[in-house]
């Protein structure tokens, strides 16, 4: 009874996680670190001096995680400060900014310091890394990119476009449905096009004036017109996804413009009646 009384006790302990991040200075560690434990942003600079410290709760399962993270400041002054920290790490967030081509670069010779300062002994393949792109402004992606908006690589081969890029930015400024997904505002749930009269085809309407024929159309619009505004819709869309699904494209915000272009397209498609 003692026995597992004891073991339930120890499952309601909180595990304990420690992560450190790594970088060059002023690339953002300090901000995304805050952003995660604290749920604030933090729009000024301040420099890390030596080591800053976050930590959080997360529910696994039935089981309550603390993660300690020790943010490590990324100038070199601070060395003799952050080599005692490594030791025991289960995590590490590689963090570069992405207006700057060197700090991707710099990541190299984080994982050498890492390396250096955890001894031979240490078992790499059990630590998680996880690298991000901070400051995605969409001005710079494709400005600290060289062949075509290629992101900067090690020794994998990823990257994204000048395309993908511009394709994000664009979605981001849209004003509308239609504006998102790049198609001429059209057909919608009244029946009409925007500025067609109500209850005329606007296909109609053109061959009516191109011909110069006079005799009365039936009102409504055709069953082969909503199928020609289904089909733009869906064309547009199939070309936006093969760009942006988050399969094929690493570009900073791939997913929300994703996301954003599929709720378009379900919204243009009830609105097509």
């Amino acid at each position: 009874m003692e026995t597992n009384l004891q073991k339930k006790r120890e499952n309601k302990k909180s595990l304990r996680v420690k992560v450190i991040s790594l970088g060059n200075a002023e690339v953002g560690k300090s901000c995304i670190i805050k952003r995660y434990c604290e749920k604030r942003f933090v729009a000024k600079y301040l420099a890390t001096i030596g080591i800053d410290y976050g930590v959080t709760k997360v529910q696994v399962r039935d089981r309550e995680i603390k993660v300690n993270i020790f943010d490590m400041a990324g100038h070199p002054f601070f060395y003799e400060v952050r080599n005692e920290f490594y030791k025991d790490s289960q995590g590490v967030i590689l963090v570069y900014d992405v207006g700057l081509k060197e700090s991707f670069d710099a990541l190299d010779s984080w994982l050498s310091e890492m390396k250096q300062e955890m001894g031979s002994q240490a078992n790499m393949e059990s630590i998680i890394f996880v690298v991000c792109a901070n400051k995605a402004f969409f001005s710079s992606i494709t400005d600290m990119c060289e062949n075509g908006g290629r992101r900067p690589v090690s020794e994998v081969n990823v990257g994204f476009t000048r395309e993908q890029a511009d394709t994000i930015r664009r979605i981001r400024a849209s004003k509308d449905s239609w504006d998102m997904l790049g198609v001429k505002p059209g057909a919608t749930s009244r029946g009409r096009e925007l500025g067609t009269p109500l209850g005329r085809d606007p296909l109609l309407l053109r061959t009516e004036a191109a011909d110069g024929a006079s005799a009365p159309r039936p009102p409504g619009r055709s069953f082969s017109t909503i199928e020609m505004r289904l089909e733009e819709v869906n064309k547009a869309y199939r070309k936006l996804a093969v760009l942006l699904h988050p399969d094929k494209c690493v570009a900073p915000g791939s997913e929300d413009a994703f996301k954003a272009v599929v709720n378009a397209r379900t919204s243009l498609l009830k609105n097509i009646k």
